[in-house]
């Protein structure tokens, strides 16, 4: 690949910027609220399944000693 001088590498980079669709303010705050939902729906669910593996280990263990 040639290199470009560094004027017509920052009128490239300027150029490829100017393709990037930002999101709107809108996007971005549904985004983080969906983000959060998901974090706190696989957190809990991870809990229980961490509760229930616990259960069934000191249960197991009960009898066994």
């Amino acid at each position: 690949m040639a290199r470009a001088n560094p004027l017509q590498f920052i009128q490239q980079v300027r150029a490829e910027t100017a393709k990037v669709v930002w999101p709107t303010r809108r996007e971005v705050g549904l985004t983080t609220v969906m983000v959060m939902i998901m974090a706190t729906l696989f957190a809990t669910f991870f809990f229980l399944v961490d509760m229930l593996i616990r259960f069934g280990l000191e249960t197991i263990l009960r009898f066994a000693a």
